[in-house]
């Protein structure tokens, strides 16, 4: 495989990984309007409040991911999740 093919699997898996969070983040229940209830993301925030006493603490993975959810991903997120899902694409490129 040449390098072209690691430059565009990687932009690739780049690009979807930072339309497809805020996408899968919704799905599992952490949306722009809270929490849903029944979903997976309402299981995580009762377990996280049974474990820390009756709430969720500020900081807590729960409470990051509802901020993502209800405000989107910042520049530093974004980078972030870039950077991840760029590794991926040049790691399918290795398998491929």
């Amino acid at each position: 495989m040449g390098l072209l093919t690691y430059a565009v699997l990687g932009a690739t898996g780049a690009a979807g990984a930072v339309v497809g969070a805020p996408l899968i983040l919704a799905g599992i229940g952490f949306t722009s309007a809270g929490i849903a209830a029944g979903s997976y993301a309402a299981s995580m925030m009762s377990a996280a409040a049974v474990a820390n006493g009756g709430g969720v603490a500020a900081g807590s993975l729960v409470a990051l991911l509802q901020s993502i959810g209800a405000a989107g991903l910042s520049g530093a997120a974004s980078a972030a999740v870039a950077g991840t899902g760029g590794a991926v694409g040049g790691l399918v490129a290795l398998i491929v």
